[in-house]
Order: C-alpha cells, then sequence, then structure tokens
C-alpha cells in the first residue's frame, strides 16, 4: 500500500518565536530566572529560537555578557538557541572581544546577503 500525501501545499505552521524582554542592570542573583524563562518558552511554545530583546538592558558590561552567555547556555541545553533583537553596537563589540556570537533580529546569515541588496551586473556578463 503506498500512500501518495495530500494534494497541494504542505501546512506550514509559521510562528513567532517567543520574545523575552530583558531590563537592566541585570544583577547575579536574576540570572537563574532569566535562564528558567528561557527553557520554559523553548518548553511551552515547542519553538526552537527565543529573541531576547536587550535594548533595555542599558549600558554593556560584563553582567549583560555573562547573563547571555548563560541565556545562550540554557537554551541550547534544553534544545534551542536564542536570538538578540535591538542590542546595543557596544554590547556586540564587547561580546565580539570575549568570542561570544550570537545571531541578531534583523542580521543576514553569514553568506547570505542583507535584504533588498541586489547584485550589480555588467552588460557582458554571461547569463546566469
Amino acid at each position: 500500500m503506498s500512500y501518495g500525501g495530500p494534494a497541494g501545499l504542505p501546512h506550514v505552521d509559521a510562528k513567532t518565536p517567543p520574545v523575552l524582554t530583558l531590563v537592566g542592570p541585570v544583577t547575579r542573583r536574576e540570572v537563574p530566572g532569566w535562564c528558567d524563562d528561557v527553557r520554559s518558552l523553548l518548553r511551552t511554545t515547542g519553538a526552537r529560537v527565543v529573541v531576547c530583546d536587550v535594548g533595555g538592558l542599558g549600558p554593556p558590561g560584563l553582567g549583560a555578557v555573562e547573563l547571555l552567555a548563560r541565556l545562550e547556555l540554557a537554551a541550547r541545553r534544553a534544545g534551542g538557541r536564542i536570538r538578540l533583537r535591538d542590542p546595543d553596537p557596544a554590547l556586540l563589540a564587547l561580546l565580539d572581544l570575549v568570542g561570544l556570537r550570537f545571531q541578531v533580529e534583523g542580521q543576514a546569515e553569514q553568506g547570505e546577503p542583507a535584504l533588498g541588496v541586489e547584485e550589480e551586473v555588467e552588460p557582458c556578463d554571461p547569463a546566469v
């Protein structure tokens, strides 16, 4: 017996990832609670990514770096990841300095052109 599958396009459930809004300044005592929140969001929503809105963290510092590192670790242990929304450029520079890389909402993935960017084609270029 064979199964042909349904006619038409496959069903795609487009989910918006859950958002966790982080506000600062963050103390070390608050970090385990934020980690629990990330694990809970991944478990209850079935999402693979939690978007962390870091626009309200305040001035970047090592406390923010530690928080984000622990959130990423908690998410990975739960089978997911975190993605940053609205990070301060100084926070991204600090994360880069300590060797931590995070997905940032709105940034093109590595090797992908940014949205709205088209390659320039010369008239003498062969057709692809």
